[in-house]
């Protein structure tokens, strides 16, 4: 039996490898555990019943933003609302949370692509969370669509395809499969003249060069599951301080064991300890 000590969750790191394969990293505390080889294990997590902010170590009963105290989640920029509405981002209007975060994060390249995650959806990441964005998500296939030069543009594309295609996943059907293929290529083809009227407004707004479509390939991902679940449970650190059981496979930021599933990244910054049965 292997013991690790408790420390503050973070959301899972995750690497592609050459074969399209996701490795998942979970960190608790400063410790950085292979998850991908614990699968086909009894693993077992217990909660402490601490939880202490990520930016500033505060204790608070309850993490907001997945893993920040109240205070820092009223003041940092990125748990501000224009980051899950990037069309709403108002660095321009000199009135952003944190002006410097807002240049290093909003104002350089973002992509909007199409990912098979619970389906078609359309999406946008910065360019440096390149395949991040698309693992996070559970998806099975993505594609780069258009580069634009700063988030509140790919907010503005990604409402225009959104008029046609989801823009959410639905995490519970994410979790029971694969899905089906689908033909990416196709479907940017079909959505294209759809928004065209609205490509036109944007680059009148911000110039001929503000959208760039793109003519990349799709990107295949496969996630370390040996067995889906039929049906969905969700566990819960905050209803229950333990959560134990085998685990059958990873995909998204989801542990999936034989009984339900738990999203690590939900529980940022909740003290936890790991023991695994070998």
């Amino acid at each position: 039996m292997t013991h690790y000590d408790a420390g503050a969750l973070s959301k899972m790191t995750a690497q592609l490898d050459e074969n399209g394969l996701v490795h998942y990293q979970l960190p608790i505390g400063e410790q950085l555990i292979d998850m991908n080889a614990l699968i086909g294990k009894k693993i077992t997590f217990d909660y402490q019943g601490k939880i202490a902010c990520r930016h500033c170590s505060r204790v608070t009963k309850k993490s907001y933003s997945q893993g920040f105290c109240y205070p820092c989640m009223q003041k940092l920029a990125q748990c501000d609302m224009c980051i899950m509405k990037p069309e709403t981002c108002h660095h321009a209007q000199g009135t952003c949370r944190e002006p410097e975060w807002g240049v290093k994060n909003c104002m350089v390249n973002h992509y909007v692509y199409l990912a098979n995650t619970s389906g078609i959806k359309v999406g946008i990441t910065r360019h440096t969370q390149i395949p991040t964005r698309w693992i996070d998500q559970g998806a099975t296939q993505a594609l780069p669509l258009f580069r634009v030069s700063t988030r509140l543009q790919s907010g503005l594309v990604e409402i225009a395809l959104a008029k046609f295609i989801a823009d959410k996943t639905n995490w519970r059907a994410m979790l029971k499969g694969s899905g089906e293929t689908v033909d990416l290529k196709e479907k940017a083809q079909e959505l294209l003249p759809e928004i065209a009227a609205e490509l036109e407004d944007i680059k009148l707004r911000f110039g001929a060069d503000a959208v760039e479509l793109l003519d990349e390939p799709v990107v295949n991902l496969r996630f370390p599951v040996e067995q889906y679940l039929e049906k969905i449970a969700s566990f819960n650190f905050d209803k229950t301080a333990q959560v134990s059981g085998l685990l059958q496979g990873i995909k998204g930021q989801y542990l999936i064991f034989d009984k339900g599933v738990i999203n690590m990244r939900k529980f940022g910054s909740y003290q936890v300890a790991l023991t695994v049965e070998e």
